[in-house]
């Protein structure tokens, strides 16, 4: 039996005199195993157990049944299972969990180490403990910071990474088995590069002007939301490879205070010059002047929900406004179509709900609300 063992499985000895414990490894696509054989004092092989590393019970998780069966098979006539047996389930869970099925070689720290002192520490923000996970500082001409995520895969460099940063654009970077992180991270550069023009746009928005939405704007947010009076606003959607060509424009608010700045956006875009800035254009435009930070306090553009009193409802904000020009009051369309329903003068055609404004008692109308039954 002890021969059998050990020619079956090279890598398991005794580790007592009385040949009752074997421990060692098992091997499978170049990962080691812990695994340990424990027979009864009789050494009966139908009465041994089977133990293993918390790795290997990971893999054949959901597999225990089957381990169960072809070890009890093999013990009850007097065998040993060969390692050949466990190898093979041990492949079945690999394939089924793609994390584990693959470790770096050597060579992998050693490249890892040799590209990131050419690129330069002082680039690396955040490594994992298994040096897959890389975060790399880059900045543009402008002084703007930004972050590239990599992640490397196990035959680094021979496969291309995954890459991912907060950008208005998709990310496509170069990669052949020749490339470093160091020329992965140039042309990053080249991207942000591409992508000034489109930030300073945009910064120049945030700096002089009132965002309503979104609340804290990334990199990749290509749209803003700004004030222009007491509930009244217009929303651009910005182009980021032609940012200073005339953006999408919707004027929000009450009828009788869009109507008028929409007569004036449809008569005017004509005049609209890339090569001003998009802010100064809408001004132009418009015939107005934004009110800016500089200039007016936030509370003065009662944006909130009438009705919730609060500006955001999950990802939902205050778009349905009364339209009588002494009130103005916005409100979520869910608030507003909960709260008509629940009123006995309202009434309903189709999708859409006729009633009193909850501020001024005026006629307000709402669609019914997506999620509504």
């Amino acid at each position: 039996m002890e021969s059998s063992l050990i020619q079956d499985n090279p890598l398991l000895l005794p580790v007592n005199k009385e040949k009752t414990v074997y421990d060692g490894f098992i091997t499978v696509q170049e990962r080691d195993f812990r695994m340990r054989i424990v027979l009864p004092p009789d050494r009966q092989l139908k009465k041994a157990k089977l133990h293993c590393c918390w790795r290997l019970k990971h893999l054949l998780r959901g597999y225990e049944q089957i381990v169960k069966q072809v070890t009890t098979y093999h013990w009850s006539h007097g065998n040993i299972p060969r390692s050949g047996t466990f190898v093979s389930l041990q492949e079945v869970g690999l394939k089924s969990r793609p994390e584990c099925r693959s470790v770096p070689s050597p060579q992998y720290y050693s490249q890892l180490i040799a590209e990131m002192e050419t690129l330069g520490w002082d680039k690396l923000l955040f490594i994992d403990t298994e040096f897959r996970t890389l975060r790399l500082r880059a900045e543009d001409s402008c002084g703007r910071e930004h972050v590239l995520t990599v992640k490397l895969k196990s035959k680094h460099p021979a496969e291309a990474p995954d890459c991912s940063a907060d950008l208005p654009v998709p990310l496509a970077l170069p990669w052949t088995p020749q490339s470093t992180l160091e020329q992965l991270h140039a042309h990053f550069l080249l991207v942000l590069e591409s992508l000034t023009q489109f930030w300073d746009v945009l910064d120049e928005i945030d700096s002089k002007t009132w965002i309503l939405e979104p609340e804290r704007p990334s990199r990749s947010d290509t749209m803003r939301r700004i004030a222009i009076g007491n509930n009244v606003s217009i929303k651009v959607e910005l182009d980021p490879r032609h940012p200073k060509m005339l953006p999408e424009c919707c004027l929000l608010g009450a009828e009788h205070a869009v109507t008028p700045l929409r007569n004036k956006l449809n008569a005017n875009m004509h005049s609209w010059n890339p090569d001003a800035s998009v802010l100064l254009n809408l001004r132009d435009v418009l015939e107005i002047q934004f009110p800016s930070p500089a200039t007016h306090d936030k509370s003065s553009f009662n944006v909130e929900c009438g009705i919730c009193y609060s500006y955001r409802l999950e990802a939902a904000v205050p778009d349905q406004v009364c339209n009588d020009p002494r009130c103005g009051q916005p409100f979520h369309q869910a608030c507003l179509y909960e709260w008509l329903r629940a009123l006995p003068s309202s009434r309903q055609s189709f999708s859409i709900v006729f009633g009193e404004c909850p501020y001024c008692g005026k006629p307000i109308t709402v669609k019914m609300a997506a999620h509504a039954p």
